[in-house]
């Protein structure tokens, strides 16, 4: 096991640092210049101001150049500083990162719970009125834009019936400390992580109730109930442990789109996360701070695939390491 993960890590550096030449060049190709951005938000886009800009901030440079010196930076740790900011890159992603980890891994294990129960409910019972309703529910949440979600809830929960706060991480100027502090968070966490969630609560009930139809079939559930035992043991112990492992890899898959997803929900409820860091870097064309935030998602997508495939040994005991 140690020789897979230390593998898997040494082929995630080098998929990262393609990664990250990539993402440089389709930034570069992007249309527009920071420091004339700058300039003309300063009332000074002469070409004498602009081009101080430029080498304040290296834009001046060669591109080959630039390149080397970020590829360094990113290899020892240094994401390069915000221009637009004023600060490290790797200030601005700590700040913002907690607050994305806790509404991304909250909004996937409501999802990924509520999917698997729902779905094993319509496989249980298939055919009936439970089984249409459950998958009625689940295609309207699929259906659904994440944001046009995400502004109906505002409208029911916070505005008509005031039981939830509509936007933001904490209740501004309240300065609470200790478990009122956790429970003031935990009332703005619960709009934007069920809004995340629902969306892919979707598919993970569409996934668990075909996969554990398909296990249903085999030869193997069908000697565990000539031998007697329960519908219950059987559904539980046979059929949904062996159905988990699409569910365990659309899982895997899903873990860094929730990253995407967090973008549109950071923005509407106001959620100071990396997403909403990302999109008001491309708006102001602060490329060092978009890069690392791409930098960021991309080593959490890593580390997810990694960890899912050693879930895939937890599911299945069968299931042996290959690099």
């Amino acid at each position: 096991m140690l020789s897979f993960v230390a593998q898997r890590v040494v082929k995630g550096v080098i998929v990262l640092l393609a990664i990250v030449v990539l993402n440089f060049f389709l930034i570069r190709l992007a249309p527009g210049d920071p420091a004339v951005v700058m300039a003309g938000e300063a009332g000074a886009s002469d070409q004498v101001f602009v081009k101080q800009l430029r080498e304040k901030f290296g834009l001046d440079k060669p591109l080959p150049e630039q390149l080397f010196i970020y590829v360094k930076g990113v290899v020892t740790l240094d994401l390069g500083f915000s221009f637009r900011q004023q600060a490290p890159v790797v200030k601005l992603i700590a700040e913002r990162l907690p607050a994305t980890l806790l509404l991304t891994l909250t909004a996937f294990a409501i999802s990924l719970m509520l999917g698997v129960l729902f779905g094993t409910f319509a496989a249980r019972f298939a055919g009936t009125f439970l089984d249409t309703a459950i998958t009625v529910f689940a295609l309207i949440f699929y259906a659904m834009p994440i944001f046009w979600v995400a502004l109906m809830g505002i409208l029911l929960f916070s505005v008509t019936m005031d039981w939830l706060p509509s936007f933001g991480y904490e209740t501004v100027g309240a300065n609470l400390t200790g478990f009122a502090h956790a429970l003031d968070v935990g009332a703005h966490l619960i709009m934007p992580a069920m809004t995340l969630g629902l969306f892919f609560m979707a598919t993970y009930t569409r996934m668990t109730r075909a996969s554990m139809l398909e296990v249903k079939r085999l030869d193997f559930v069908k000697t565990a109930r000539a031998k007697g035992l329960t519908d219950a043991v059987i559904q539980r112990r046979h059929v949904l442990r062996n159905a988990l492992l699409p569910v365990v890899t659309l899982a895997g898959v899903h873990s860094g789109t929730l990253i995407g997803g967090a973008v549109i929900t950071e923005t509407v409820f106001a959620w100071p996360g990396i997403g909403r860091l990302m999109y008001d870097a491309l708006l102001q064309r602060d490329y060092n701070l978009l890069l690392g935030v791409f930098v960021i998602c991309s080593a959490m997508v890593l580390i997810f695939n990694l960890i899912t495939d050693l879930v895939y040994r937890l599911v299945d005991p069968r299931i042996e390491f290959a690099s």
